[in-house]
C-alpha cells in the first residue's frame, strides 16, 4: 500500500509541474437553452463565456424509409466474421436498428478513448455515456423523447395503456435474443421480489392501484393500468426506474430500467434454479446470500459476463485499477451509412486515487473525452494547457435551477434535537438567509451562474412566478439571527455558538458531500464558514461516494450538497424537491410511507409536504395543462417551505476536455436529467480523425 502511495506522490508532483501557466482570455456571451433558459442578468460577459458554444448534437433518424440497406462492420469484428467465430453483421443486428445521424460526419472505426474514474462507486462514469442502453432516450435537447433500444410507444386516448414496441431480431451481447420476456422478467421477478425489491417502484401505481405489464406477443409490451396515467409516457423517457434509471436505484446493475437480460440471470434466481445450485453459487462466490450474488451478477461494472445492450461492455472490472470496456458486437445502432456503431473500439478508463490527480492527468493530456470530475475552480490550468494536452476545452451550463444546493434529510431521526431543527421550516429559511450566493457563485462558478433558489427556469412552463428566485434565498444575516432567536435556539456559548435546547453543547449541523465528485467539499466549506456569523456550527462530511449512498437509504443523512436535477421539471425525477422517489434526498423513510401508502415509513409532519406529496401522486393522471398547474403549486411550497436549499443555478458544474483530433465532438451539451450527461452525445459516434 505503502508504495502505491509513493507513486501517486511522484506521479502528482510530475502532472503538477505540467499544469501550470496564465490564463487564457474569453470574451464570447453563452448561448442559451431554448427549452430552459437560465433568467437574464444585466452584467460583463464572465470569465469562461466565451467557451459555451451552440447546443448540437446527433439525430436518431426515425423514417424507416432513411433506414440503410446495407451495412458494414468494425474491422476487427470483420475479421472474426472471417474465422467463422461471429455471424456477419446483417444478422447480428435487428431488422430496423437505431440510425444515427452523427454530429457533424461519418466516422471511423478504431482506437481507444481513454478516461479517469475514482473507484468501485464511481459506475455513474460510464453509466453515463452507455445511456444508449434505454429503452427509450431523450434528443441532445433532453426535451424530445426518441427510440433507442424499443423503437417505438403509443398512449392510449384513455391515458390507460402504453405500448411498447420492440425491434426485432436485437441480442443482447452474447448473441442471444432481446424480447419481451426481458421486460416481463424484470416487473415480475426483480421488481416484484420482495427480497430485491422490499419497496416496488411507485411508478407502476396510479389511483392507489398498481398497474400490469402484459407480453403481447415477443417484441410488444403492454402497459396497462386502472386509471388514466398520461405521465407515463414522460416517465419512460425520464431517469427513473421504469426508464432507464442508474446503477444507484438499488444497486441492480447499468440499468433497473425495466428490463434485464433473462437468460443469464434466471441462472442466480431460485424461482427458476433449485436450491441446491443457488447454494452452491452463493458458497463458491463467498457471497452472504442468495441476494448479493444476484445483486453481483446484475451489475454490469463488476461482472464482465452480464449481457448487455449497450455500445460497450465491461470485460476488466470496476474493482481493479483499470476499468475496461469494449465493443458489443451485437450493439443494435448503425450510421445513417450503415455503420455499425460504436466506431471507438474500446473505452479504458484509470483508477485515480483522488479528483486532484485525475484532474492532472486531464490537463496533462492524458484523458481523452471527460466531463465527468473536471474541476471547474481548474478552468486557468485546463485553458493554459490545452495546446500542450492536446485538447479542447468546453463549458456546459446546467438546465437547472439548482447546480449548487442543499437538501434537508426531513426524515432524520437519529438525533432528535438535530431532527427537530431539520423538520423546522423556519429553521431551514434561516440557513437559507446566512448563505451568501454571490461569494460562492463568484469562487465556484466563475460569476456563471444564478443565485437563488432551484426553482426551474423563468420561462419554464412550471416556474410559478419571478419572485420565487429570491424568495428565503438571498443573504440576510440580520433576519437569520432574528428568526433562530425568535425559534429558541437564542441561548448561545461564550464563541457565539447557537446551544442545543436539550442541554447538550452547541448545536452542530453535519453537511454531507461527495469526496470525489466536484467542487462540493470546498463550496460546503465556504457555507459553514459563512454560517458562522449566524451562529450555527457546519461541519463537511465529505465521504466516498458509496458510503453516503449508504448512510441515504439508512436515513443517517442530515443535509447533502448536490446538484437538483428535478428543477429539470419535476415530474420523472422530483427527488430534489419532494421525496416522491426511492433515492429521495430529503427522507426515505417520507418516500417509504408515501410508496406504500401509509403502511411503512414516516408520515411527514409537515401540512404543506403532504399536500405537494398529493400533487404529485394525483398527476400522474392528469393531462398537461393540469400538471402544470400542479407543478407549479408544488414549486410555491418547496421554495416557500425551503425543503431544499437553493444556492446558485444555470452554471457549468465541471470543466469538459475533448482531444482536438476527437470528431463530432459538440459544442455545448444539454444538462437535461433525460439525456444522462454525457449520453446526450451519442457518444457511439465519437471517434478518432486519422
Amino acid at each position: 500500500m505503502s508504495k502505491g502511495k509513493g507513486m501517486a506522490r511522484r506521479e502528482f508532483l510530475r502532472l503538477s509541474a505540467m499544469a501550470t501557466g496564465a490564463l487564457a482570455a474569453c470574451t464570447a456571451a453563452p448561448t442559451p437553452i431554448s427549452a430552459a433558459t437560465a433568467p437574464t442578468k444585466a452584467s460583463e460577459p464572465k470569465l469562461g463565456a466565451g467557451l459555451i458554444g451552440k447546443l448540437e448534437g446527433p439525430v436518431v433518424i426515425t423514417d424507416p424509409a432513411r433506414s440503410p440497406k446495407a451495412f458494414k462492420e468494425a474491422p476487427q469484428l470483420a475479421e472474426l466474421v472471417r474465422a467463422g467465430k461471429l455471424p456477419s453483421v446483417e444478422k447480428r443486428l435487428p431488422e430496423e436498428p437505431l440510425v444515427v445521424k452523427p454530429l457533424h460526419e461519418i466516422g471511423q472505426y478504431g482506437g481507444i478513448m481513454r478516461r479517469g474514474f475514482t473507484g468501485p462507486a464511481d459506475a455513474e462514469n460510464m453509466s453515463r455515456m452507455l445511456s444508449t442502453e434505454r429503452l427509450l432516450f431523450s434528443d441532445y435537447t433532453g426535451v424530445k423523447m426518441t427510440p433507442c433500444v424499443a423503437k417505438g410507444w403509443k398512449m392510449s386516448e384513455d391515458g390507460k395503456n402504453f405500448t411498447l414496441y420492440l425491434r426485432k431480431g436485437a441480442k443482447w451481447s452474447d448473441g442471444e435474443p432481446f424480447t419481451a420476456d426481458d421486460i416481463i422478467f424484470w416487473h415480475q421477478d426483480i421488481d416484484g421480489n420482495r427480497e430485491l425489491s422490499p419497496t416496488r417502484t411507485p411508478e407502476m401505481v396510479v389511483g392507489g392501484k398498481r398497474g400490469m405489464v402484459e407480453k403481447a406477443d415477443d417484441h410488444t409490451i403492454v402497459y396497462k393500468f386502472p386509471e388514466p396515467y398520461f405521465l407515463f409516457e414522460e416517465i419512460m423517457q425520464g431517469d427513473t426506474h421504469i426508464g432507464g434509471g442508474p446503477a444507484r436505484f438499488g444497486g441492480l446493475g447499468l440499468f433497473m430500467g425495466g428490463y434485464c437480460c433473462a437468460h443469464y440471470l434466471k441462472k442466480f434466481h431460485p424461482k427458476y434454479t433449485t436450491s441446491e445450485e443457488i447454494g452452491r453459487a452463493v458458497k463458491d462466490g463467498k457471497f452472504d446470500s442468495w441476494v448479493s450474488m444476484f445483486r453481483f451478477k446484475y451489475n454490469y461494472s463488476l461482472n464482465p459476463e452480464l449481457p448487455t445492450m449497450a455500445p460497450w461492455r465491461t470485460v476488466n472490472p470496476i474493482n481493479t485499477s483499470t476499468w475496461i470496456l469494449e465493443r458489443n458486437p451485437y450493439y443494435v445502432a448503425v450510421d445513417t451509412e450503415g455503420n455499425q456503431l460504436p466506431y471507438i473500439d474500446k473505452v479504458v478508463l484509470r483508477l485515480a486515487e483522488s479528483t486532484e490527480v485525475l484532474n492532472l492527468r486531464a490537463i496533462a493530456g492524458e484523458i481523452d473525452f471527460q466531463w465527468r470530475h473536471l474541476s471547474l475552480a481548474k478552468l486557468p490550468v485546463f485553458l493554459e494547457n490545452r495546446q500542450r494536452g492536446n485538447y479542447r476545452v468546453h463549458l456546459d451550463p446546467d438546465c437547472v435551477g439548482g447546480t449548487i444546493c442543499l437538501y434537508a434529510n426531513l426524515s432524520y431521526d437519529t438525533d432528535p434535537e438535530v431532527a427537530k431543527w431539520l423538520g423546522s421550516r423556519d429553521f431551514r429559511r434561516a440557513l437559507s438567509l446566512g448563505i451568501d450566493r454571490d461569494q460562492v457563485n463568484e469562487t465556484f462558478a466563475m460569476g456563471l451562474g444564478v443565485p437563488g433558489s432551484p426553482v426551474v427556469a423563468d420561462d419554464h412552463p412550471y416556474n410559478p412566478g419571478p419572485e420565487y428566485r429570491k424568495l428565503w434565498s438571498v443573504y440576510d444575516p440580520k433576519k437569520a439571527n432574528e428568526m433562530l432567536d425568535k425559534i429558541g435556539l437564542d441561548k448561545k456559548d461564550a464563541q457565539g455558538f447557537r446551544l442545543r435546547t436539550d442541554g447538550k453543547g452547541p448545536l452542530r449541523v453535519d453537511v454531507f458531500a461527495f469526496a470525489a465528485y466536484g467542487d462540493y467539499p470546498q463550496i460546503v466549506e465556504m457555507i459553514v464558514d459563512q454560517w458562522k456569523k449566524i451562529g450555527i456550527i457546519g461541519q463537511l462530511k465529505a465521504e466516498e461516494r458509496g458510503l453516503i449512498q449508504t448512510k441515504l437509504y439508512a436515513n443517517e443523512l442530515t443535509f447533502w450538497a448536490f446538484v437538483n436535477t428535478a428543477s429539470e421539471g419535476l415530474w420523472a425525477y422530483p427527488s430534489g424537491v419532494i421525496p416522491a422517489a426511492s433515492d429521495s434526498w430529503l427522507g426515505v423513510k417520507y418516500y417509504e410511507w408515501f410508496a406504500t401508502d401509509g403502511a411503512k415509513g414516516k408520515k411527514p409532519h409537515e401540512p404543506e409536504l403532504i399536500r405537494a406529496l398529493e400533487l404529485y401522486r394525483a398527476a400522474k393522471g392528469m393531462k398537461y395543462p393540469d400538471r402544470v398547474s400542479a407543478a407549479k403549486e408544488i414549486w410555491r411550497l418547496a421554495v416557500d417551505q425551503q425543503w431544499t436549499i437553493g444556492v446558485v443555478g444555470f452554471s457549468p458544474q465541471n470543466v469538459r476536455i475533448a482531444k482536438t483530433n476527437m470528431g463530432n465532438v459538440p459544442a455545448r451539451i444539454s444538462f437535461f436529467r433525460t439525456t444522462r450527461t454525457e449520453g446526450g452525445v451519442q457518444p457511439a459516434t465519437l471517434y478518432w480523425k486519422s
